[in-house]
């Protein structure tokens, strides 16, 4: 049984030491999303050199990650609405086939917005957690307020040469010191790779999205905030650690980014097709579309990532 708790002091401390309320104004709604600036974006256009394209996507269907721990965020359901349907009532006319999908939102690869989480009755900026309505969803820091997402990415592979942390593992920035070939400049987009994704590749669904998961610990969010990172995203179901560092906070990291830090973040980010091709050439840089798609008052989005080399 849960027991209502505060959060640890630790918590906070490190909270007010990483909170940026008010850094790009009263108003803002994007968070680290205004580090994606022209020069961030040529860096990324500068690391393509042979144009060739890699989805991060997991599968959209049935047999994406969800296996109902998350009460509400189910798998892509599609139906279909019409099947050649000859609109003008002959079949050798025009004819049009369409399909409707139910899913939550994060059942797959998604990116959280800044609306995702709160705490103290606040979200990113100081937003009142009350924005978030049963009417209108996300009122802000909703989904529809980010129109691209596209800048360098960089790679950080925490397990070469098709390796897997172990569940459980958390990630200490010792760790991502070590593991980045690329300096980090502001206005990047890290990619962290744990390996735990050839799980869903391996059928191996409730091994990936249940129990014992390796992530980002609290001690991360320095490492992203001192390189004014705009986003980070993971092969992992959770991005933190799971369990974490303290029973008494849940998902610290997530408070973290996205309430105190304004960071967004991203998951279910299938890294091994970009590892595999980043280890051949050396190569760990590269420009990366990932907009979410703008649905209005979405806490979530998903993404079809595509890094470009």
């Amino acid at each position: 049984m849960l027991v209502p708790a505060p959060l640890p002091d630790w918590f906070h401390t490190l909270a007010a030491e990483l909170r940026q309320w008010g850094r790009w104004g009263d108003d803002d709604q994007l968070g680290t999303l205004n580090l994606i600036d022209g020069d961030a974006v040529r860096r990324g256009a500068g690391a393509v050199e042979t144009g060739e394209r890699i989805s991060l996507a997991m599968r959209f269907d049935q047999q994406s990650p969800q296996v109902g721990s998350i009460p509400g965020r189910v798998n892509p359901l599609r139906t279909m609405v019409a099947i050649n349907t000859p609109y003008l009532g002959d079949p050798a006319n025009f004819c049009s086939s369409d399909d409707v999908v139910v899913m939550g939102l994060q059942a797959s690869t998604h990116w959280d917005s800044l609306a995702h989480v709160s705490y103290g009755g606040h979200m990113w900026n100081g937003v009142p957690a009350s924005a978030v309505t049963a009417e209108g969803g996300a009122t802000k820091l909703g989904m529809h307020k980010v129109r691209s997402l596209t800048s360098r990415g960089v790679l950080v592979d925490l397990a070469p040469g098709g390796g897997r942390l172990e569940p459980g593992h958390g990630i200490t920035p010792a760790e991502l010191d070590a593991a980045c070939t690329v300096d980090v400049e502001p206005g990047d987009v890290v990619l962290v790779r744990t390996g735990n994704a050839q799980l869903m590749r391996e059928r191996k669904r409730t091994e990936y999205t249940t129990g014992e998961q390796p992530g980002l610990t609290t001690a991360c969010c320095r490492w992203f905030k001192e390189r004014d990172v705009a986003a980070v995203a993971t092969d992992t179901v959770a991005l933190e650690v799971y369990p974490g560092e303290d029973p008494a906070a849940l998902f610290p990291v997530h408070l973290l980014h996205l309430v105190d830090m304004g960071l967004w973040q991203g998951q279910n980010f299938d890294l091994e097709d970009l590892a595999a091709a980043s280890a051949a050439d050396g190569r760990y840089a590269f420009l990366l579309q990932a907009s979410p798609i703008p649905f209005t008052g979405a806490v979530g989005s998903p993404v079809n990532p595509v890094a470009v080399r």
